[in-house]
């Protein structure tokens, strides 16, 4: 009885903290995924998805001679993990609800002013996922302040489209990583040569 009630309480702690683990998992290749969905979406550029790696693993493998106990609670490991490991998988951030769909299509009809905008290095992506005017010289007196207005009327869009991809995946505190996420991907899949964007240091890049 003495042996065995150190193995239950280390066992009661593994379970906890496999299933906190579980909570908090952020997708980070499926979120690669969703981003250059929307971008597509978004630009009809027939961005490429990155390589999906599969699902982390949450539990230990079994012992070669398991103990009854051991057993007994690794079946309620088996029984919890996969359905999760299942649902990441599959789509763990919902990119097509109504309030997504809609910001969508507000940014693919605004998509093609700003294109010859990024095409004349006027402006770039920052690497927290936004727009920035990075050279107003480069826009004809009479346009400069249609730059400035396409460019803040998508940075709202962005920001809220980060914001509504959690919230419609029922993970609203993933909204930083999701906007992360999309940083890199823009850059990745969305831009085309000769843009700029932003490296982490702040500094203005060409691709």
């Amino acid at each position: 009885m003495r042996r065995v009630l150190p193995l239950k309480i280390a066992l009661a702690s593994f379970l906890a903290a496999a299933c906190v683990t579980i909570n908090v998992y952020f997708p980070a290749a499926a979120a690669d995924k969703a981003a250059d969905q929307v971008i597509n979406d978004i630009t009809g550029g027939g961005a490429k998805s990155g390589t999906t790696t599969p699902p982390q693993s949450y539990f230990a493998p079994k012992s070669e001679e398991p103990g009854m106990l051991v057993a007994a609670v690794g079946n309620v490991l088996y029984a919890l993990v996969p359905s999760a490991n299942a649902q990441d998988a599959e789509a763990a951030l919902n990119v097509s609800s109504p309030a997504v769909t809609r910001i969508k299509q507000s940014m693919g009809a605004r998509f093609g002013e700003l294109e010859k905008f990024f095409a004349s290095g006027a402006i770039g992506l920052t690497k927290d996922g936004m727009v920035d005017v990075r050279d107003l010289n480069a826009v004809a007196l009479p346009d400069r302040a249609t730059v400035k207005r396409l460019v803040s009327e998508d940075n709202a869009d962005r920001a809220q489209l980060y914001a509504e991809i959690a919230k419609a995946s029922n993970h609203p505190e993933w909204e930083a990583d999701i906007k992360k996420s999309f940083a890199k991907r823009w850059v990745a899949t969305g831009a085309k040569p000769g843009w700029y964007y932003q490296g982490d240091d702040g500094s203005w890049k060409q691709k």
